[in-house]
C-alpha cells in the first residue's frame, strides 16, 4: 500500500488534486442538469433569493464600514424594481445599461433590474465621451441608471444620447433631462417582486452584456446568459471557498471578475463580501486585518503592487488563506508568497465572451490552469500554429490548422458545440464572427480564437502572450511580457508597457518600451541598455523607448497599447523624452528629429 502510494505520487502527483477537482465539476453540472429535468431552471437571481430567505440577517456586503445583510439587499433592489414598475414603461426582455462605481446600489440595481427581468449592461465607469456613447449604441438600452458620482460624464453627452433612453440618477438633484432615482426610492414599495416577472424559460437567454476592455480599440459587448453567470459564480466554491469565508473585492463590477465570480460567487456560498470602492495597495492588509479577510480577488498587475508597497511589520498577521484571479506573473507569484505568508493561489483563465476555462486547483507556480484528457472530453480545446506576420492561424495546402507540439506556443482555441456554445456580442455581428474559426481541422467545424498564445507542459497550462500583443521582428516572435519583465527588474522603473511600432522597409514591428520612472530616481541610459541587451535576445531588446508620467490603463489593470501603438515613435508627434537604442555608444539615446529622419529614410539600420 505504501509503495502504491509512493508510486502515484511519483507518477501521478496530482492525480488526487484532479480527481476532487473534477468529480466537483461533474456534480455541479449535474445539479444544474437535475434543475432542468424538474422543470426549475433556477438562476443566481433565484439562489440570491434563497439565501435572502434562509439567512436574512447574514451580512452579505460590508461597504466602508456599513454592514448590508442579504434581506437588505433583497428589499432595497424590490425597491429598484417597484420604482421602475410605478414610474417607466419597462418590461422583461428590455436593456438597461448600469453606470455605477462600486458600491452596494450597483448591486440593488442590478438585482432589481433582474427581478424585472430586463437584461444589464454593465458600462465602464473609466470611460468618457465617444467612447461611452459607443457603448450605449452598441447596447441599445431603454433605460441609463447613473450612480451620483458620474453625473457629470453623462451630462457632457446627454446631447448625442437616442431621445427614446430615460436616464436616471442616483442623486437628488439631477441635470435637466435625468430622472432622480434616489427620490423615487423613497416612495417605493420593498415587497417581494412575483418570480413571474424574472423567471426564465431557458438559461441560454441573456441576463447581461459586460464589455470587453478594449485594450486593442473600443469596447464589444460580450453577452453573458444566466448559465454562463451560473458557470462564473461557481468559480470560488470549485477553488475551495466556503459560506464562512470573507471575500474582498476590490475589482471593479462592471467587468465579468468582480460581478460574476465575485458578487456570484459570494451567492452561491452564501457568504459574505466586503466591497471596496476602488483598489488600494496601501490599504489592503489594513482592510483585510479589520474585517477578518479570508479570500481575496486579484486581477492583472493587482499582486504586483501589493509587493512594490514598502515593507513593514507584521505582513503575514492575517487570515487571508485564497487568493482566486489571473494574470500573476511567475516571479511577482514567488514574491509574493514569500513575503505575505502561506497563501494558496488559485489562478484561473478565462475570456469574458469565450466558452473555455481553466482553473489552476493545485497552486503550480505559473500555471493559468491544469487540464487532463478527461477535461478535454467536456471542454475541446487545441494549441495551433500561428503565422504573427499576417495575424493569422497558420494553414496547409489542403487549408487546415496543424497543432503546436507539446511545450511550443500556439494560439488557444476552442470547440463550439451545442454544449459549449458561444453567444458572441451584442450589435456588430460582424464582431461575432470574427472571433470565430471555421473549418479547422475539417469540414464544417467552429472554434472560439481566444486571442492568446500559450503552451502546455505536463497538462499545465501556461499563459505565453495576447496576439495583438505579441509582435514578430527579426523573424522572430516576441513576448511583450518577457520584455516587460526584464526592464522592470531596473531599479528606476515604476511601470513598462512594451509593444511592437512598424518601421519603413522592415517586416514586423520594432520594440518600443514606454516607462514610468520612480519618484526621485534618474534615468540610466547605459544601464538599461545593458539590462536588455543581457538579459534578451537580440531580436527582443526594444529599439526605442519613451518616458511617461502616467499610463492610461483599462479597469483591470490593463496597460492601454492601442494609442500608444498609433503614435508609434515620431519625435514630431510626441512629446514625451523619446530614445533610441545605440549599440555603437552601448546606449540609449536621445532620439531627435535629425535621428529620426535617418531611421525613416533607411540611413540607421536597426
Amino acid at each position: 500500500m505504501i509503495f502504491l502510494r509512493f508510486l502515484q505520487k511519483l507518477l501521478f502527483p496530482y492525480f488526487w488534486d484532479d480527481f476532487w477537482y473534477l468529480l466537483k465539476v461533474v456534480r455541479y453540472g449535474f445539479q444544474l442538469q437535475m434543475y432542468r429535468a424538474r422543470g426549475e431552471l433556477v438562476t443566481v437571481l433565484d439562489k440570491f433569493l434563497r439565501n435572502a430567505k434562509k439567512q436574512p440577517e447574514k451580512p452579505f456586503i460590508i461597504y466602508e464600514g456599513a454592514v448590508y445583510t442579504y434581506q437588505d439587499v433583497d428589499k432595497r433592489s424590490s425597491r429598484v424594481a417597484h420604482a421602475f414598475l410605478n414610474h417607466s414603461t419597462l418590461k422583461k426582455g428590455d436593456t438597461v445599461a448600469l453606470l455605477m462605481s462600486n458600491e452596494p446600489d450597483f448591486i440593488h440595481v442590478w438585482f432589481g433590474l433582474a427581478k424585472l427581468g430586463c437584461v444589464v449592461a454593465f458600462l465602464n465607469s473609466n470611460i468618457r465621451s465617444n467612447s461611452l456613447l459607443h457603448c450605449i449604441h452598441s447596447c441599445q438600452p431603454r433605460a441609463l441608471i447613473v450612480g451620483a458620482d458620474l453625473l457629470g460624464t453623462i451630462e457632457e453627452i446627454l446631447p448625442n444620447l437616442p431621445e427614446d433612453i430615460s436616464i436616471w440618477g442616483m442623486k437628488d438633484s439631477v441635470p435637466k433631462g435625468v430622472i432622480s432615482l434616489k427620490e423615487k426610492l423613497t416612495m417605493a414599495s420593498d415587497k417581494p417582486v412575483p418570480r413571474s416577472r424574472h423567471v426564465t424559460a431557458n438559461l441560454k437567454s441573456p441576463c447581461l452584456y459586460i464589455f470587453t476592455s478594449g485594450t486593442t480599440g473600443l469596447p464589444k459587448a460580450a453577452v453573458i446568459t444566466q448559465l454562463q453567470a451560473l458557470k462564473g459564480s461557481a468559480g470560488l466554491w470549485a477553488f475551495g471557498c466556503v459560506a464562512n469565508d470573507i471575500i474582498y473585492i476590490t475589482l471593479p463590477l462592471y467587468h465579468s471578475s468582480g460581478s460574476l465570480l465575485g458578487i456570484g460567487g459570494c451567492i452561491e456560498l452564501g457568504a459574505t463580501c466586503v466591497l471596496k470602492r476602488k483598489f488600494s495597495a496601501s490599504q489592503f492588509w489594513n482592510d483585510c486585518k479589520k474585517y477578518n479577510v479570508t479570500v481575496f480577488q486579484y486581477i492583472g498587475e493587482l499582486c504586483r503592487y501589493l509587493c512594490k508597497q514598502p515593507k513593514r511589520e507584521g505582513e503575514k498577521d492575517h487570515q487571508v488563506r485564497l487568493a482566486v484571479g489571473n494574470g500573476v506573473r511567475r516571479d511577482v507569484w514567488r514574491e509574493f508568497l514569500e513575503r505575505f505568508g502561506n497563501i494558496k493561489m488559485c489562478e484561473l483563465y478565462g475570456a469574458t465572451e469565450g466558452n473555455i476555462c481553466f482553473m489552476n486547483h493545485t497552486g503550480k507556480i505559473g500555471s493559468v490552469g491544469r487540464t487532463n484528457f478527461i477535461y478535454k472530453l467536456f471542454f475541446p480545446f487545441d494549441l495551433i500554429k500561428y503565422d504573427f506576420q499576417k495575424d493569422e492561424p497558420i494553414r496547409n495546402e489542403q487549408g487546415w490548422c496543424s497543432h503546436v507540439k507539446k511545450g511550443e506556443p500556439g494560439l488557444l482555441i476552442s470547440r463550439v458545440n451545442a454544449k459549449n456554445p458561444f453567444f458572441g456580442y451584442a450589435g456588430n455581428k460582424k464582431h461575432t464572427e470574427k472571433k470565430l474559426l471555421c473549418d479547422v481541422f475539417k469540414k464544417g467545424d467552429v472554434y472560439f480564437n481566444t486571442g492568446d498564445i500559450m503552451f502546455e507542459d505536463q497538462n499545465f497550462l501556461y499563459f505565453w502572450d495576447r496576439v495583438g500583443d505579441t509582435f514578430r521582428w527579426k523573424g522572430e516572435n516576441v513576448a511583450t511580457t518577457e520584455v516587460a519583465e526584464v526592464i522592470g527588474k531596473l531599479d528606476f522603473i515604476q511601470e513598462t508597457n512594451v509593444y511592437g511600432v512598424t518601421v519603413p522597409e522592415y517586416e514586423g514591428k520594432a520594440g518600443m518600451a514606454s516607462v514610468i520612472l520612480k519618484p526621485n530616481k534618474p534615468l540610466d541610459l547605459e544601464k538599461a541598455y545593458e539590462q536588455v541587451v543581457t538579459y534578451l535576445p537580440a531580436y527582443a531588446c526594444p529599439r526605442f523607448l519613451r518616458i511617461q508620467e502616467k499610463m492610461e490603463m483599462t479597469g483591470t489593470f490593463k496597460l492601454q497599447k492601442f494609442q500608444l501603438v498609433e503614435e508609434g515613435f515620431s519625435p514630431l508627434k510626441i512629446s514625451d523624452p523619446l530614445y533610441f537604442m545605440d549599440s555603437l555608444k552601448k546606449s540609449y539615446v536621445p532620439l531627435t528629429k535629425e535621428l529620426y529622419d535617418q531611421i525613416m529614410n533607411g540611413e540607421i539600420k536597426l
